[in-house]
């Protein structure tokens, strides 16, 4: 597979819970994500993904739903020789830690790679870093054109949003998973490295695709690592008594 990967040091970064009001702090191993936005040229390197004729190859490959995006990170593992990160059923999907193949970023890799030891809602102008709003596009430019961050990455904000391997909200959202990062028809505050957004897994949605990371992460079958927890999952979605209108929680989880 021909996909740039960039080498993210080890780290930390505190992850805020808007609901909760909580802030945690979450210790990260090194770990690779790629330089860019899966493309539609490294979209079509996998037997049988065949990409429309007019399909702009540098563009990132869009719209995929999330089980698109696991399913693909799997076949890359197995066209590079590499030990799928996923074991994906008919609607559930789990996650081995300890593989080294290609798979999503969970969200707290995903904002410390977008920060790159910033501070800031974004790591420089919006004008210099990003294709947003205010460009007034039609769709997706092709990746790399912008300035990367200090890793070295680019269109982390912009572009397209990206899928990450967490639920949303399993208290609230169901099985929604978290995009982040912005798109090219954002306005400036949805184009920040803190913006959460979520969708179903399923959903087409023109303005996303995704980026690819790699590394193992923890040990096989330990169920978290990198922020993520499959126990905290099922906490949050194990919710009693009268529920707020529309919080559909995610109750499959407990049967797991």
């Amino acid at each position: 597979m021909e996909i740039s990967l960039i080498s993210i040091p080890s780290g930390s970064i505190q992850q805020r819970d808007a609901r909760s009001q909580t802030v945690r702090e979450v210790d990260l191993r090194t770990f690779h994500i790629g330089r860019t936005q899966v493309t539609n040229a490294q979209w079509a390197q996998i037997p049988g993904r065949n990409l429309p004729a007019d399909a702009r190859r540098q563009n990132p490959t869009h719209p995929v739903t999330w089980f698109e995006a696991v399913s693909w990170c799997n076949e890359a593992s197995a066209v590079g020789g590499l030990e799928p990160a996923y074991e994906i059923g008919e609607d559930q999907v789990s996650w081995n830690v300890a593989s080294e193949g290609y798979r999503l970023p969970t969200e707290a890799e995903w904002e410390f790679a977008a920060r790159a030891g910033t501070g800031t809602p974004a790591h420089g102008a919006l004008a210099d870093i990003a294709w947003t709003a205010a460009d007034a596009l039609q769709g997706p430019q092709n990746v790399g054109l912008k300035a990367a961050n200090a890793f070295g990455l680019h269109d982390m904000i912009g572009n397209v949003w990206e899928w990450c391997w967490d639920y949303a909200d399993t208290a609230r959202y169901g099985s929604y998973r978290s995009l982040r990062g912005g798109g090219w028809d954002d306005k400036s505050w949805s184009c920040r490295a803190s913006v959460r957004r979520g969708s179903a897994p399923d959903a087409v949605l023109e303005d996303v695709g995704f980026r690819v990371a790699r590394g193992a992460v923890g040990e096989a079958d330990a169920g978290a690592a990198q922020g993520w927890s499959a126990l905290r999952d099922r906490q949050r979605a194990d919710l009693r008594g009268p529920l707020p209108v529309g919080w559909t929680p995610l109750r499959s989880l407990l049967r797991d």
